[in-house]
């Protein structure tokens, strides 16, 4: 992996226009070598336009970009074997078989990583001589990450990467990813899904309406670890809440209260804000409204 003291991506003053519409409005990004960098936002945010530009699928119309020191809009092949990017969707070469297919891709590399190890590590094994067209819809997803992984970029772009995932298929991706940035892969990853955010990533990013409103590690994010907890407890089949700076004197005092020399607090919750509530707290009710709508219907 080469590093140097700039930042793996640095973008500054972002924007671009679809005619009259704003879809990046002057956004800001830095994403350090090493790091897995978060992008959330709901549809029309302006991440995907965001995450293209830095692909060199897109031109800004104004903003200073550098991705791997390059600006994407001029790089060279040279600096594009050095990004692997998993797109949403892709149907190409439908009649390869999934091992034809990585081995394919592999060839456009310097020096990319064992085809029939990434094949293991999507958990295709199985179905490494089935034709692309009859994958399943999670199998195909497990490809792209394949092919998105299989030249051993210094950066690594996942959008949405999990969609169509079982559970168990979502844990052994991340892990997958986990091992990425173990070995210094730098990734930039979008996804709605904010277990996955709060797992893989050092910090996300929230941008709304074409800018960044909010950056900061998970645990961190909208001040989170300075909000208030909830502490709920039962007392006669009857719930009781309670908003507090100071929990663990809360519960110490009820359970001095209740008489309970077990220190127990019947129906004892102590609740913190989890990364959803400030994500939509941050985007607003209609983009809210937007993101849920969109989870509902996956």
């Amino acid at each position: 992996m080469v590093t140097t003291n700039a930042p793996a991506v640095l973008v500054e003053g972002l924007h671009k226009r679809y005619g009259e519409k704003r879809a990046v409005d002057g956004l800001d990004l830095r994403v350090e070598h090493g790091e897995i960098v978060a992008v959330l936002g709901p549809n029309g945010a302006g991440k995907t336009t965001t995450v293209e530009t830095l692909e060199g699928f897109r031109r800004a119309d104004a903003g200073h970009v550098r991705v791997l020191g390059e600006d994407p809009a001029r790089a060279g092949r040279a600096w594009r074997a050095r990004l692997g990017v998993v797109l949403q969707d892709n149907r190409d070469l439908a009649e390869a078989t999934v091992r034809e297919i990585v081995h394919h891709v592999a060839g456009f590399y310097p020096a990319p990583r064992d085809p029939e190890g990434v094949i293991d590590a999507v958990g295709l094994r199985d179905r490494a001589g089935t034709r692309t067209r009859a994958l399943s819809g999670g199998q195909r997803r497990r490809l792209d990450v394949a092919l998105g992984v299989v030249g051993d970029p210094e950066l690594l772009f996942l959008d949405e990467p999990t969609t169509g995932f079982d559970p168990q298929a979502r844990h052994e991706f991340w892990e997958l990813v986990e091992s990425l940035r173990d070995e210094g892969t730098t990734i930039l990853l979008t996804t709605h899904y904010l277990e996955e955010a709060e797992r893989l990533a050092d910090r996300v990013v929230v941008v709304a309406h074409g800018r960044v409103v909010a950056e900061g590690a998970p645990a961190d994010l909208g001040g989170r670890r300075a909000r208030r907890a909830r502490v709920r407890w039962t007392v006669d089949g009857v719930t009781h809440d309670e908003a507090t700076d100071t929990p663990t004197a809360l519960v110490a005092r009820l359970a001095a209260e209740l008489g309970r020399t077990d220190g127990e607090v019947p129906g004892l919750q102590v609740l913190r804000p989890t990364l959803e509530d400030v994500y939509l707290g941050l985007i607003g009710q209609d983009a809210a409204a937007d993101a849920a709508g969109e989870e509902t219907a996956r």
